[in-house]
């Protein structure tokens, strides 16, 4: 009755939330910090915070060649094909491994991204979240690397340039790793803008000098907190959106900036990724009629990751 009343009441559904069981079969090995119990320990604390009522869950599809080759070439997804072993892992680079479940779940994973904008573009959602791995900032056109196969976001984004002839979308991107891959992929595109903080100097040390005037970067330093992120978003982030006026938000929805998540030196917390989706919320309502779609980048404490996803996404489903 709740999700039927909601959906009436705002004349646009609920928040999509995207995501496949084949996203659970990719593993690159015990202790790898990228694991399956990610996407597990986000949907139990969305269900315990009572915010997965309030969402539509869809199955993601496969992404279709058409679709991927909007981004990747096909002679780089051939060789993605060529690697995924029938048995046991490939090592693409050091820390980025195939195992037999790792193609189906990146196939989904950028199916998921191509869904959303489909769901939010036809007016079936208002806006989506794509809970997928692996994720996909570090993915460049031709070039896996940092857990990343196929850029989930930017086959999003070209599939939405291409399919809705969108003119200008932007890309938000909050991980504590400059997503180097989605900046490679549209550093030439006067249609797509992008905006992000990153902790520099860090892997993949990029991002400090932009490749183009269409990318807006704001490094931080190791132990920047609220206060700098908070600053980054208010004084450069939300004027160079406004100026832009997206047709669509994309956000590389990235929670490892956490100061519990080891894998980086930030301090955000819970709290700032539920102001930060606010205020992306108000740019997208004066903008691009609410219309965003965020998917899940890095996150390795569960814990921390579970509740930033919540704050995260019960903005969005709160409209």
């Amino acid at each position: 009755m709740l999700n039927w009343l909601k959906s009436h009441i705002t004349g646009g559904g609920l928040t999509a939330y995207i995501t496949h069981s084949d996203c659970l079969q990719h593993n690159m090995g015990v202790g790898h910090p990228e694991c399956p119990e990610r996407l597990i320990a986000i949907k139990d604390q969305l269900m315990a915070s009572q915010i997965f009522d309030s969402l539509q869950e869809i199955d993601a599809p496969q992404v279709s060649e058409q679709q991927l080759a909007r981004v990747h070439p096909p002679h780089y997804v051939e060789y993605i094909e060529a690697c995924a072993p029938s048995v046991g892992t490939f090592r693409v680079d050091p820390d980025t491994a195939m195992n037999p479940g790792t193609l189906p779940a990146a196939l989904r994973a950028a199916g998921a991204v191509v869904k959303a904008v489909d769901m939010v573009m036809n007016k079936e959602a208002p806006n989506a979240f794509c809970a997928i791995r692996p994720p996909g900032h570090h993915a460049e056109s031709d070039k896996a690397m940092g857990f990343c196969f196929f850029n989930n976001i930017a086959v999003g984004i070209a599939h939405a340039l291409s399919q809705y002839r969108l003119e200008r979308v932007a890309v938000v991107d909050f991980d504590v790793h400059h997503g180097n891959g989605t900046e490679e992929i549209f550093h030439d595109d006067p249609r797509v803008m992008m905006v992000s903080i990153f902790q520099h100097p860090f892997y993949p040390y990029s991002g400090d000098n932009p490749m183009g005037s269409n990318m807006h970067h704001v490094p931080m330093k190791a132990g920047s907190g609220s206060r700098e992120f908070r600053e980054a978003v208010e004084y450069l982030w939300l004027p160079q959106l406004r100026e832009f006026q997206p047709q669509m938000i994309f956000i590389s929805a990235g929670f490892d900036a956490h100061r519990e998540d080891d894998m980086g030196s930030l301090g955000l917390v819970e709290a700032d990724y539920e102001w930060v989706t606010r205020q992306l919320m108000m740019v997208a309502a004066e903008c691009c009629e609410g219309r965003i779609v965020s998917a899940l980048e890095g996150g390795y404490d569960l814990s921390s990751l579970a509740r930033s996803v919540a704050a995260h996404v019960k903005v969005l489903s709160d409209g």
